[in-house]
């Protein structure tokens, strides 16, 4: 699998390590230093994956993950931090990364997560198989899941999802009232990984309730089952269902 890959990190060492790195499994490789020149590779350069240091000049991770998402940008994002709190990682994966380190990280682990998020996004946008152009679309309601083009709409309109959102809503778009656990849906993000919390999964949800949602607070297509997980439903097929 051989994959455009942007590293953005102002440490010249751990740059050159997670370059050599990138290119021996056969990677093409960009190297960036500071912020601002992250944005300049994406938007010339169509990654498929970007490699993000949190704390960088010119302009931070964070600030980088929230321009490119604000300009629908779906470019995987795999960010580096070492903050450690989890309030600050799940902002991270809330203002749209994919997925996230912490350093000091172990080389194996980040090119193990690198290989799983370029895996899962060629999944989700490679070439339409043989057959019937929408043979494979999921529809709840008037939700409209699209796996082969990555799209999704709600009513008609076209909703921007992140790849991790994306992810999520496609698991539960494939059984509509099947209730998930959110172990479920993290091994959909990251495999069965100990160091992912549930919150992210809690995170993702909500993002997509303001997508998706006339009215987020009080969600009709995706809801909690309370000490369990979550589930996508068709709100008129509900509705007819509490009235008969």
């Amino acid at each position: 699998m051989c994959a455009n890959v942007i590293i953005a990190e102002d440490d010249e060492k751990q740059a050159e390590l997670l370059r050599r790195y990138l290119e021996r499994e056969g990677h093409a490789v960009t190297v960036v230093g500071d912020g601002l020149a992250a944005l300049d590779a994406v938007r010339h350069g169509e990654p498929d994956l970007l490699v993000l240091d949190v704390m960088m000049p010119r302009a931070d991770g964070l600030d980088v993950v929230r321009v490119l998402r604000a300009e629908s940008r779906e470019v995987p994002v795999l960010m580096l931090t070492a903050r450690t709190t989890e309030d600050d990682l799940l902002l991270g994966l809330d203002l749209g990364a994919d997925d996230y380190v912490t350093k000091p990280y172990s080389p194996r682990e980040l090119m193990a997560r690198v290989r799983t998020l370029l895996r899962r996004n060629r999944r989700g946008s490679g070439a339409a198989e043989a057959g019937p152009a929408d043979a494979d679309v999921l529809r709840v309601g008037t939700l409209v899941v699209d796996p082969t083009r990555h799209v999704v709409s709600v009513d008609g309109e076209a909703v921007e999802c992140t790849p991790g959102e994306f992810r999520i809503l496609s698991a539960l778009a494939a059984e509509p009232d099947r209730v998930f656990t959110r172990q479920q849906l993290l091994a959909e993000l990251h495999g069965f990984d100990r160091y992912i919390s549930n919150r992210t999964v809690d995170v993702h949800v909500m993002n997509l309730r303001k997508k998706i949602e006339p009215a987020p607070r009080r969600p009709a297509r995706l809801l909690t089952v309370f000490g369990v997980g979550y589930k996508l439903t068709d709100p008129a097929k509900a509705a007819a269902r509490e009235s008969s």
